[in-house]
């Protein structure tokens, strides 16, 4: 009787075998879900754990995700304003590459070029149920939405909140007026209309390819939201199915609309600071509660056009429409004084100690310097803070490292994968990383500014109006300006010519940039938007009713 026990206990230690393997092997092709939630027009400050010595409590659910993760204190947004940032973060490259150096507007035709591939198709073709709740920016007709770019579900705004009227605009300088009505009052209305406001399209709320709301409620846009994202998860989670989320929230891009009783500039910031730390918190408890050790949170922002030396006591009324549109992105948008984030020590201070006033360049770190924490309990060391050089464009080959899918090998990616600093506590980094313009000053998308290391080096200065009025006179410069960052963080004084140091930084900067330059002019795979327009081009959801209005509400 031994014989038949031992081969029954090899029997069953091999079955038990069998069964571990089996299990462990599925976990380990499991695939990981990914949520990216970007907030737009968010400061470096705006996070308490940047700035502790502030004592603010603003953002608590993002302080414990911090804690409990990774926080990135030199991550960068890849540009200064809207659609370039966020093409950026989808493709994995440079505007140069991909095409879209500036915004598209109401009246686009276009977007994002057809002929690049997103994150999203790539891991919707690698089973993945890809979703965007939000802002898109990236082309609302036809092609170029976001059911046609690799999302399976698109809830939200087609671009800004500020790129059209509300029937109750939130706060923002200066004060637009609500959606006018077939009234007889209408024409008085819009000749009063302020610059960088618009009367003639509501702002849309557009579920896949269909206007749900026109125009929508602001106070109700983040609950909206939350739901979506919610179901999302919940219903991700239901069918075994790996997702990818994407929510590019409103905040804190004006015109802002929080539920607050004192409606001061900062309370009103800070309510809206507080209402975003709630969604993220909501999203990260859902998240544990589904899929907890399985699913990669990664929060970070967009900058907005920088003014330094900004004075947020003059409540100044810009006259540009044309500015207050194309700087509309991309961490603390200054030129809104009250409404605007903070920089955190990075103020930029170089222009006004030169006479330029109160000028503004988007390419300081404050206009593209933002707070990022990424999250993943198990994977991601808790409490763990890098000071690695990563960007926006690091998304798009980390995530698919993450998820084991490879990217199209016929084209050229500038972002590089940072899965070695969210796991492994490296510090590889962008040895150099280009911030390209924002137009505010010289071309739209020329890489003129550079970071090397701890040296930041500008060919150009200068731009548009700041929140005091102020304009700084755009400026060349060769050589170029280079400021050591570990020195002083407020980049107001530049090395010395004459100096070894600056011989040395100087050539490696110029060298690098000539190379990055010819690799772009021979990569077949550059792309070009089309930034045509055309009034029936603009999202209208019935075009008798004045401002395209819909009588339903979702």
């Amino acid at each position: 009787m031994a014989r038949p026990a031992s081969q029954l206990l090899l029997t069953v230690t091999l079955v038990s075998g069998l069964v571990i393997y089996t299990v462990s092997q599925r976990r380990a092709e499991k695939k990981p879900n990914f949520i990216i939630v970007l907030a737009d027009d968010i400061g470096w400050g705006d996070l308490d754990v940047n700035q502790p010595e502030k004592h603010t409590n603003n953002t608590p659910n993002l302080n414990k995700m911090a804690q409990q993760g990774l926080r990135l204190t030199d991550y960068h947004s890849p540009a200064s304003t809207c659609s370039p940032s966020r093409a950026a973060i989808l493709t994995g490259r440079y505007g140069l590459r991909n095409g879209v150096t500036h915004n598209f507007a109401v009246n686009s035709v276009a977007g994002l070029p057809l002929s690049e591939v997103t994150l999203a198709q790539l891991l919707q073709q690698a089973g993945y149920y890809t979703a965007v709740i939000g802002k898109w920016h990236l082309g609302h007709n036809g092609p170029y939405s976001p059911n046609n770019r690799g999302f399976d579900y698109y809830f939200g705004i087609p671009y800004s909140n500020d790129m059209g009227c509300t029937d109750t605009p939130g706060y923002d300088l200066p004060p637009c007026l609500p959606c006018v009505s077939s009234e007889p009052q209408v024409i008085r209305q819009r000749r009063s209309v302020p610059s960088g406001c618009y009367s003639k399209v509501g702002l849309p709320l557009v579920e896949n390819n269909s206007i749900v709301e026109q125009p929508l409620n602001l106070w109700a846009l983040t609950d909206k939201y939350r739901s979506a994202a919610l179901r999302i998860i919940h219903s991700a989670r239901a069918r075994a199915e790996p997702y990818f989320l994407l929510v590019a929230s409103a905040h804190m891009h004006v015109p802002l609309a929080p539920v607050v009783a004192d409606t001061s500039g900062e309370a009103v910031y800070a309510a809206s600071l507080q209402e975003l730390d709630g969604l993220v918190g909501v999203l990260k408890a859902a998240a544990d509660e589904t899929d907890k050790g399985n699913t990669l949170i990664w929060f970070t922002g967009r900058t907005g056009s920088y003014l330094p030396s900004c004075d947020k006591s003059e409540h100044h009324v810009m006259e540009s429409a044309k500015c207050l549109c194309a700087l509309g992105d991309n961490g603390p948008w200054e030129e809104k004084c009250q409404f605007a984030g903070s920089v955190g020590p990075f103020t930029g201070k170089w222009q006004t100690s030169k006479g330029g006033g109160s000028a503004k360049r988007t390419t300081w770190e404050g206009g593209h310097r933002v707070p990022t924490v990424v999250y993943w309990p198990g994977r991601i060391p808790a409490n763990t803070t890098s000071s690695a050089l990563l960007s926006g464009m690091d998304i798009f080959p980390t995530v698919l490292s993450l998820a084991g899918v490879a990217p199209p090998a016929d084209r050229r990616y500038d972002g590089i994968d940072a899965s070695g600093v969210l796991l492994r506590g490296e510090q590889s980094g962008h040895e150099f990383l280009f911030h390209p313009n924002s137009g505010a000053a010289g071309k739209f998308g020329d890489l003129q500014t550079v970071r090397a290391g701890k040296h930041k080096a500008f060919y150009i200065t200068g731009g548009a109006a700041a929140c005091s009025g102020g304009t700084g006179q755009e400026q060349l410069h060769n050589p170029p300006l280079i400021f050591d960052l570990d020195r002083e963080e407020a980049e107001e004084t530049p090395l010395q010519f004459a100096t070894a140091e600056y011989r040395v930084i100087a050539e490696r900067v110029a060298r690098k940039r000539e190379e990055l330059l010819w690799d772009i002019a021979t990569d077949g795979s550059v792309s070009t938007a089309d930034y045509s327009q055309d009034e029936l081009a603009a999202p209208c959801c019935d075009r008798r009713e004045a401002v395209c209005r819909c009588h339903t509400v979702c």
